[in-house]
């Protein structure tokens, strides 16, 4: 099972930019592509922690096809437009609408399925997934455990300082767990 998700907007980095800025104290823009750099990839340190897409944004999901119910890596789930079935020699056919079947939890986690049998073993799912649209819709206390972790990498740069634990402390609760 692989995900592929589109970049996290430029919008929504630039505010994160501005957030950190704030929080460090720096008014000129000399450092601004190091801490754009380290906003984006603190928010993706926050994906990898809490197992969560940040921002909604489209991706695609491979799975292996099967007629059973199927949960999808990628969370929450907003909404699934399309499936394919992908053949061994890698071509992919659109699935109908009738062939296949899925369901939106409560939670964000998306099932999919196919009702009919099929030759291929691969199935490619489109999704939109993420927790908020934008930056300032983000739950503060992800926002602020991002805008913590660049500060961090930002100051700390050369040196090998763990990360400080507020970060994590922050994210705990958004933290989703998955047995195998």
């Amino acid at each position: 099972m692989t995900v592929t998700m589109s970049a996290v907007a430029q919008g929504t980095i630039d505010a994160g930019l501005a957030e950190t800025k704030a929080w460090l104290r720096i008014e000129t823009a000399t450092d601004d592509g190091a801490i754009g750099a380290l906003v984006r990839s603190a928010i993706g340190m926050a994906e990898d922690f809490c197992a969560q897409a940040m921002f909604a944004r489209a991706g695609v999901e491979r799975l292996a096809l099967s007629s059973e119910w199927t949960r999808l890596r990628a969370c929450p789930v907003s909404a699934i437009s399309g499936a394919r079935a992908i053949a061994a020699d890698g071509t992919a056919s659109t699935l109908a609408v009738g062939t296949y079947a899925i369901d939106i939890t409560g939670d964000g986690d998306g099932w999919v399925r196919v009702s009919q049998s099929r030759a291929e073993t691969r199935l490619e799912v489109d999704l939109v997934a993420g927790i908020a649209a934008d930056w300032p819709s983000l739950p503060d206390s992800l926002r602020q455990g991002i805008v913590r972790l660049a500060a961090h990498l930002f100051t700390e740069r050369e040196s090998s300082e763990p990360p400080p634990a507020i970060v994590t402390a922050l994210w705990r609760p958004w933290r989703r767990m998955r047995i195998a």
